[in-house]
């Protein structure tokens, strides 16, 4: 089983972060194994051998990203987030890949940093947060990002930024992680859609977290409300989020697995974890083992745990 969403922290990595200007931060996930230290990796190598976990892949959680306006800033963390994540890997070659970290929203510098992580440092695709310094990374000016990706017929995971949508309506009232985060899944994928870039990109297998948050309970509104004529589209919405790929990460919930199967199909579905998020509410083996338990054809349970992410990923 490969776990494609799972969160590493380097001690380096994290006081760069904190450096930056101007923009919000995340501290580490203490006292959960996130980081770098010899005691966390030996719990998160445990935690893989309990749960029948054979491979994480690696990215920076939430308020985690090195985009920043300062572009030297930047390009110095988004290096040390990929070189340490590439190191890990190197010595535990069997238990993880990354995806490659950039210094958003310099675009020159991330199409270089991007080249050299899947080029230097062997890593199995690329991580985008939803948005870079307010912007969404689905905006004109991210385009090249796309057009590398796509010539190169790569992998794009998208994560939350942790930032409520940037909207009073959730942030005041506390539900930045409960509601936002789930509304920034599925505003990436509605962004995505909205400007086309699958259409214009069909050779990226694009990777949306959390089942897509509500997304695959909104595919036949969208096809009623969402105007193809208005914004020339291709096909219906619905047939796009079809295309997309989300992992399994719904906090235990039978009834999201069960809408997101029905929605999108169970190859459209790989396992993923948040780690270590929900070691705060349940052991990384439960992560797994609930989904088992939900009223799904048996096939269809062994195509999400086992089948669909070692093709998506490129890692039969």
């Amino acid at each position: 089983m490969i776990d494609t969403h799972a969160h590493y922290h380097p001690h380096a990595y994290m006081d760069a972060i904190a450096a930056l200007p101007a923009v919000r931060r995340g501290s580490a996930m203490a006292p959960h194994p996130d980081t770098d230290t010899e005691d966390h990796i030996a719990r998160r190598l445990e935690h893989m051998s309990e749960a029948g976990v054979d491979l994480q892949v690696l990215s920076p959680a939430a308020a985690r990203s090195p985009y920043s306006p300062d572009e030297t800033a930047s390009v110095a963390a988004a290096r040390l987030c990929n070189d340490q994540h590439a190191e890990l890997v190197a010595r535990h070659p069997d238990a993880f890949r990354a995806l490659v970290t950039l210094p958003l929203p310099h675009i020159e510098a991330s199409l270089r940093e991007l080249e050299r992580g899947l080029d230097e440092l062997g890593m199995i695709g690329l991580n985008l947060h939803i948005s870079a310094l307010e912007r969404s990374v689905a905006e004109d000016e991210f385009l090249p990002i796309y057009e590398e990706l796509n010539r190169r017929r790569g992998l794009l995971f998208f994560h939350p930024c942790g930032d409520g949508i940037r909207s009073p309506m959730i942030n005041e009232f506390g539900l930045a992680a409960a509601v936002g985060t789930s509304l920034e899944d599925a505003s990436i994928g509605l962004h995505l859609i909205a400007r086309r870039i699958p259409e214009r990109f069909p050779d990226i297998t694009y990777v949306i977290p959390h089942l897509g948050g509500p997304l695959p309970m909104l595919l036949d509104r969208l096809d009623n409300q969402f105007s193809m004529e208005q914004f020339e589209l291709a096909e219906p919405p619905s047939v796009t989020a079809r295309r997309f790929f989300y992992d399994t990460v719904a906090h235990g919930s039978h009834a999201a697995l069960t809408c997101a199967a029905m929605a999108f199909g169970a190859d459209h579905i790989l396992p993923g974890s948040d780690y270590p998020v929900l070691l705060s509410f349940e052991s990384y083996e439960r992560t797994f083992s609930w989904i088992r338990e939900v009223d799904l054809p048996a096939d269809d349970l062994t195509q999400i745990l086992e089948r669909t992410a070692p093709t998506v990923l490129g890692l039969n």
